[in-house]
């Protein structure tokens, strides 16, 4: 089963291929998923924006939307999962991909378990499938005007809320609780890949790019993120700088 609770995974698969499709809905709804398809961007944009999800998974080539302005219009309204599909597999697709906000990637020579596996680590990391055993909120963290909550896994700069990604937000989360000291790439990665992300070296800076942009963060003269070459990253507090 998806989680552990009676509620019931909402599944949309966004893709032209309709006998993948069909395989995707008869290997998971005996797993517990209710999968619903579509097969075009535009009726994916549609439906995806207008109905709640547990995740999405996303052709990358698509008729009347690709893949990529898809997944561009679903994050300025949700941060739904999101798992990309591709043909091409190529490395500078997975790379954009991530930069858009896409939370996992997978090439369509994917077995069904892979599948499976891959959206279980990508919902098990939002509020939407919390374990039952997590009682205690982890306490708000506060750098300068940012204010991150991890337990509702919100993040506020000012009075604007910032939509991030699954791993976008544990990436901040990690750097915020090490405010002052740098995490390197090597820690970064492995955080991610000790929550079940799908990632690998040059997604962490990436991850870390896009991240700052939804900061506002200049990169030559950072406010919260520094990079420390060859060694990492740091979170830094603006209002105890001199």
């Amino acid at each position: 089963m998806p989680n552990s609770s009676n509620e019931v995974s909402r599944i949309l698969v966004i893709d032209d291929d309709r006998k993948l499709c069909r395989l995707i809905r008869d290997y998971l709804e005996p797993m517990g998923y209710a999968v619903e398809a579509v097969h075009t961007g535009p009726e994916g944009v549609t439906l995806a924006t207008s109905h709640p999800w547990q995740a999405i998974i996303l052709d990358l080539m698509l008729p009347g939307l690709d893949g990529f302005e898809v997944l561009k219009r679903i994050r300025h309204t949700s941060d739904v999962p999101v798992l990309m599909l591709t043909a091409r597999g190529d490395e500078a697709d997975r790379i954009v991909g991530l930069e858009i906000g896409a939370d996992d990637y997978l090439p369509k020579t994917f077995s069904t378990r892979e599948l499976l596996a891959r959206l279980r680590a990508v919902t098990r990391r939002t509020g939407r499938s919390k374990p039952e055993s997590e009682n205690d909120d982890p306490p708000d963290l506060v750098v300068g005007d940012l204010h991150v909550r991890p337990s509702a896994r919100t993040a506020i700069l000012g009075d604007r809320p910032i939509a991030l990604t699954p791993v976008e937000f544990d990436l901040l989360v990690s750097l915020a609780k090490a405010k002052g000291r740098v995490k390197s790439r090597e820690q970064l990665l492995d955080e991610c890949r000790d929550r079940n992300y799908e990632v690998f070296d040059r997604s962490i800076d990436v991850h870390i790019s896009a991240l700052r942009k939804k900061l506002g963060d200049d990169p030559r003269q950072p406010r919260f993120i520094r990079t420390l070459r060859a060694a990492g990253y740091m979170m830094v507090d603006p209002d105890a700088e001199p």
